[in-house]
């Protein structure tokens, strides 16, 4: 696309300010429901919650405006009971890892050595899954479910305006009975920098609506580890490198509707449509996280590390990426993108995390 350079210079931005703001408030997607199961705390649940919703409102404002190139997102396809399956193995993998895909990018930034362990482990769980995708595909489509519609307005046969309406106003009552009750605000002693975990919920809405009108994408990063993965095992065996299908695959094959270009990505490691979206927004977010961390003096590296926890963060990187291939993409690619336009995979994806990170949790009571 002639806005490429647009596009690498948005996605930097989007993740540093995405990175500098959940390192100052510590909003982390995996912990909104590791900490209901760990600690009975729905204090960043709620904050979750309030992303969604907003970002449910701004995509379909955005897209009543024209403002959105694709409605339901590329890459997004029908229901599979292979969407709950791999929701609940990464809600198992991000309670491991200590964070998600996009927590994980922050922490590191900011010195966190179990959080860089999990990123080691998300790019050898991509490799892993590369062994057996042939397999996998044939399953999942023997797992889709009988319906052929996308998003639930569109199994409803419905304007998807009626349901986020439906949606949004209890959600904005309950929001405000939250707010009479205090419970958008942590009490005590707060952090200098502190950023209020329910003004990071609404900037992630903004940036991930204004980023999606601009790259007709939601956020979301997982297939470039892959990528990662990919150009290491090209570079160390590259006979095998060759024979392995899921590198060669093209899952992204779309004709952008504004400018009639054709957009091509996929999980090799060459440069693509899918390379120059996520790329910048890990490399944001890394640097916002560790920006961040340096201007409240946070930036450290602590060498006494217990091995048990790196090796739970590497651990929970792997079944992150497997899961993210197996659901078709992470949670912040389908809180964030798919259920706020109400997408079944997503919705599906979603509810697998609330199991999977009762059982994340249970593991996490015993090894830690």
């Amino acid at each position: 696309m002639e806005s490429w350079g647009h596009i690498l210079a948005s996605g930097l931005a989007v993740g540093g300010i995405a990175g500098f703001l959940m390192h100052r408030s510590g909003f982390c997607l995996a912990g909104a429901f590791r900490d209901v199961f760990l600690f009975r705390d729905a204090f960043l649940a709620r904050n979750l919650l309030l992303a969604v919703v907003a970002s449910m409102v701004l995509f379909e404002g955005a897209r009543r405006l024209g403002l959105l190139p694709f409605h339901p997102f590329p890459l997004l396809g029908p229901p599979s009971a292979a969407h709950l399956g791999g929701g609940m193995v990464f809600g198992v993998g991000m309670v491991l890892a200590g964070g998600c895909v996009v927590g994980t990018l922050y922490k590191t930034g900011a010195g966190n050595l179990p959080a860089a362990a999990a990123i080691l482990g998300l790019i050898a769980g991509s490799a892993a899954y590369a062994e057996f995708h042939p397999l996998w595909s044939s399953l999942r489509a023997a797992m889709r479910l009988p319906v052929d519609a996308v998003t639930f307005p569109l199994l409803l046969a419905v304007d998807p305006g009626i349901v986020v309406f439906a949606i949004a106003v209890p959600a904005s009552f309950l929001f405000a009975r939250w707010r009479r009750e205090g419970k958008w605000s942590r009490r005590g002693d707060l952090p200098r920098g502190y950023v209020p975990p329910w003004a990071a919920a609404f900037a992630l809405a903004l940036l991930g609506t204004g980023y999606c009108s601009l790259t007709g994408m939601p956020i979301g990063i997982t297939t470039s580890y892959s990528k990662m993965a990919g150009w290491v095992e090209s570079l160390l065996a590259p006979r095998h490198f060759e024979s392995l299908a899921f590198f060669r695959s093209t899952p992204l094959s779309v004709v952008h509707p504004g400018t009639g270009e054709l957009l091509l990505g996929g999980p090799g490691p060459a440069p693509d449509y899918i390379s120059a979206v996520q790329l910048p927004v890990i490399a944001g977010i890394l640097l916002g996280g560790a920006l961040s961390a340096v201007l409240v003096s946070e930036l450290t590296f602590r060498r006494r590390i217990p091995a048990v926890q790196l090796l739970a963060g590497f651990s929970g990187g792997v079944l992150m990426a497997l899961s993210s291939r197996l659901g078709g993409g992470c949670n912040a690619w389908h809180l964030l993108g798919g259920v706020p336009i109400l997408a079944l995979p997503s919705l599906l994806f979603a509810a697998g995390l609330f199991p999977g990170a009762w059982v994340g949790g249970r593991l996490m009571a015993k090894i830690l």
